[in-house]
């Protein structure tokens, strides 16, 4: 079922209208104002595929798959990415593909976050008096 967006024209927020059916699209009215005059947005969609399809693109692209043989960070990302779906990712796991993506090495990444998740150990006190 289609989730249309509008944008009000008297108060210019943004109005959601979820629709039962395709058959004909109803007269948007605004949840903040009440008003009528609404302009209809271009709304994101997604395409869901199979985890076997995502496989079998990955598996297709001969550089990607040379790149993960070779340990390639970019690869990883890209990987990754293709592997993502439509599930909402953290900002750790955002932040994560991004130093892949700079061809940061991976191991150290890892490291990185791992170590940030747990907190890394204060450093000691000096002891200047």
């Amino acid at each position: 079922m289609p989730v249309y967006e509008y944008r009000c024209d008297n108060c210019r927020r943004v109005t959601s209208l979820y629709v039962r059916g395709f058959s004909s699209e109803p007269t948007p009215v605004c949840s903040y104002c009440g008003a009528t005059e609404l302009s209809r947005m271009v709304s994101r969609f997604t395409v869901n595929k199979t985890e076997k399809d995502r496989y079998e693109d990955i598996l297709n692209d001969s550089q990607l798959v040379k790149g993960m043989m070779y340990n390639d960070p970019r690869a990883m990302a890209e990987w990754s990415k293709r592997l993502e779906g439509t599930e909402d990712i953290g900002p750790e796991y955002q932040e994560m593909m991004e130093k892949l993506e700079r061809g940061e090495d991976y191991g150290k990444v890892i490291t990185e976050m791992q170590d940030k998740e747990l907190g890394s150990p204060e450093p000691p006190a000096s002891s200047e008096e």
